[in-house]
């Protein structure tokens, strides 16, 4: 069972996701927390900046390289709404973050939508090799409630 807080962070992850549809994206939240503190907050750009990689799993992926060293990457949990795709998750394994949890598989998301590339997050981690541990989804309902309120129910 997930740890309360990751539930916590989750869940701020998808206030993030309504505040990116707020804003007229399409709804996906992440940040970044390291060593209890959240260190970095991110929404979907992706049409606002017309900008098909404005993921914020790879946007925060790509500010931790820069501003983050690998030490303190490899100790930071980044919590998303919805399960990294095969992009943010190269993003997040070439970063070095340590740990992902998510709300709501990709998987389940393209049974609603039909449009998310069926590719794990873990499994994308897995074949690069990579140390970052994945823990998801713990947040189905919540997640898909706000998914199905942009998509339309499956």
């Amino acid at each position: 069972m997930a740890d309360p807080t990751d539930r916590e962070y989750v869940d701020r992850a998808i206030e993030l996701a309504d505040e990116a549809v707020e804003r007229g994206n399409t709804p996906f939240g992440a940040l970044l927390v390291l060593d209890g503190e959240v260190v970095a907050e991110d929404r979907n750009e992706t049409l606002t900046e017309n900008d098909l990689a404005a993921h914020p799993e790879l946007t925060l992926a790509r500010w931790a390289g820069r501003e983050l060293d690998a030490e303190e990457r490899a100790r930071c949990t980044m919590y998303a709404s919805t399960e990294p795709c095969p992009m943010c998750a190269t993003g997040i394994h070439y970063a070095g973050i340590g740990r992902v949890v998510f709300g709501v598989a990709g998987e389940t998301l393209d049974a609603l939508t039909g449009d998310v590339v069926p590719i794990p997050c873990a499994e994308v981690i897995r074949r690069g090799d990579g140390d970052t541990a994945v823990e998801g989804p713990i947040a189905e309902a919540a997640a898909m409630e706000l998914h199905e309120s942009v998509y339309g129910e499956s």
